[in-house]
């Protein structure tokens, strides 16, 4: 739940009573008179005091106790610089109020008008989004949401709500994300799902796995049957924009959804299986953006295609060097069950395909040679357009949740030649697996305009752009933005 806000555009009055204020201004080398700035004397005595200048607020937030008890923090914020950088400088100067558990937070903006549009949208979108509390099961938990925000010095006419929704969904996806395996199952999440749709008013529908294995949706099956009981699915759900017209684009959104990942009779060693309940984040994050486009009310019609089940080791579970048989009738050689994401999307992909989109964007938490080339600060993406991939670096650009383009040319196709079927599903050895992860995905869009994101960014210690907990929900800014 987001915190509700007020808006004023006046300065904050002297006489306001705050107990936690972020105060935001421009990158200055000294205050100008005409700025009320709260706390401005205790400001100037710290800066004073610690020997800086009022610019290294740049920086590094400022943050101290005013005469009144109340705790403000002072920072600046550079317009030359990223969004992912203002993002960030937003953030850990939150963090200096919110760790005292506050119920309000009081958010000033100062410069000229432009400025302060762009500081009240980071500071009241990062505000929401670290104000809410990601569900734990301490008995005692360290911190409660907040419930209030107070924005002082600039008025939003359609009360943010974009990024309101934008919020929204980020928090879907992260809650989702850091659910516990035992209460997550395959089950329990498709329970989880429909009960949104109809909330949401999304048309739904799912493949089971008996509508699965009879439609010959193999490559799924394959990876699925090893669970008992079998509770997978591929799920369908269908937005449309109300009294569509004929001109609406269609955007087909694709998530990885497994549950948990041991890695099959390829079995993870137990430091490489820790943390695998967050192998769900693609379809999390799938859910997170449907969420944010429909309460945004974006013009955009959405089919969204779930991939929800678990690689488990069972007497059934599919093994090396099996032959697979895919939705689409391409035959699969299995190298490694651990490569079991590129099997459940493809025949998710299949079945987004078919319907026609004008675009296809899948999520996946999918190679560890993504994290290896990128670490966890950008995420990766391959398209079989060269309009989409530049239009997806100025999303990354502009959301903050930053990307990086990789190669997909067909030549990699050599290193998945298999002798007894039509592709090997992956190569023992891992090096490049990120992109042949990349060129088995496009065997089952065909000529549909695609982008594949590797969520090398799902998951950063200590936080990431506007995101202050360790799982991120990226990818949720990044395709409201491309979708606008």
């Amino acid at each position: 739940m987001l915190a509700s806000l007020k808006q004023n555009a006046s300065p904050i009055d002297e006489s306001t009573k705050t107990t936690h204020t972020l105060v935001i201004l421009p990158k200055l080398e000294r205050l100008p008179k005409k700025y009320n700035i709260p706390g401005e004397e205790t400001l100037k005595n710290q800066l004073i005091r610690r020997n800086i200048k009022l610019n290294s607020l740049s920086e590094a937030a400022l943050s101290a106790n005013l005469a009144n008890g109340s705790l403000c923090t002072w920072i600046m914020l550079d317009s030359n610089e990223s969004v992912f950088t203002q993002q960030t400088s937003i953030r850990k100067a939150l963090q200096l109020l919110l760790i005292e558990n506050p119920s309000e937070i009081c958010l000033v903006v100062f410069g000229n008008t432009s400025q302060k549009r762009v500081f009240a949208e980071l500071a009241v979108y990062t505000t929401w989004i670290n104000g809410a509390v990601l569900p734990v099961r301490k008995r005692k938990p360290e911190r409660q949401s907040l419930t209030s925000i107070v924005l002082y010095g600039y008025e939003d006419s359609d009360d943010f709500t974009l990024l309101r929704a934008q919020a929204e969904g980020n928090l879907l996806a992260r809650g989702l994300t850091v659910s516990p395996p035992n209460e997550l199952t395959p089950n329990a999440y498709r329970k989880q799902i429909k009960k949104l749709a109809s909330n949401e008013g999304w048309k739904h529908k799912e493949y089971d796995m008996g509508a699965l294995r009879e439609m010959g949706a193999g490559a799924f099956v394959a990876v699925a049957q090893g669970s008992d009981p079998e509770d997978a699915a591929i799920i369908h759900l269908q937005r449309r924009v109300n009294n569509s017209a004929s001109n609406n684009k269609t955007v087909a959104l694709v998530g990885k959804g497994i549950c948990f990942d041991t890695g099959g009779h390829n079995l993870k060693a137990s430091r490489h299986m820790h943390g695998m309940h967050e192998d769900m984040s693609g379809s999390a994050v799938a859910l997170g953006i449907l969420l944010a486009a429909t309460r945004a009310n974006l013009p955009v019609n959405i089919d969204c295609w779930l991939a929800v089940a678990q690689n488990h080791i069972s007497p059934r579970a599919y093994k090396q060097n099996d032959v697979i048989s895919a939705l689409n009738g391409l035959t699969i050689e299995i190298v490694h069950t651990d490569a079991e994401g590129r099997m459940v999307l493809a025949d998710t992909l299949t079945l987004a395909e078919k319907q026609k989109p004008d675009l296809i964007i899948d999520f996946a938490t999918l190679t560890g040679s993504m994290c290896t080339a990128l670490g966890s600060r950008y995420s990766g993406i391959f398209s079989n357009n060269e309009n989409l991939t530049q239009k997806s670096l100025i999303a990354g650009n502009l959301s903050g949740e930053r990307v990086c383009v990789f190669p997909m040319d067909a030549d990699y196709d050599e290193s998945l030649e298999s002798k007894i079927a039509d592709i090997k599903q992956c190569t023992l050895t891992g090096e490049f697996d990120h992109i042949l992860a990349a060129r088995f995905l496009n065997r089952f869009v065909n000529d549909t305009p695609w982008i594949h994101m590797d969520l090398s960014a799902c998951n950063h210690k200590g936080g990431l752009g506007a995101v202050g907990s360790d799982v991120t929900g990226f990818g949720v800014g990044w395709a409201i933005e491309l979708m606008r």
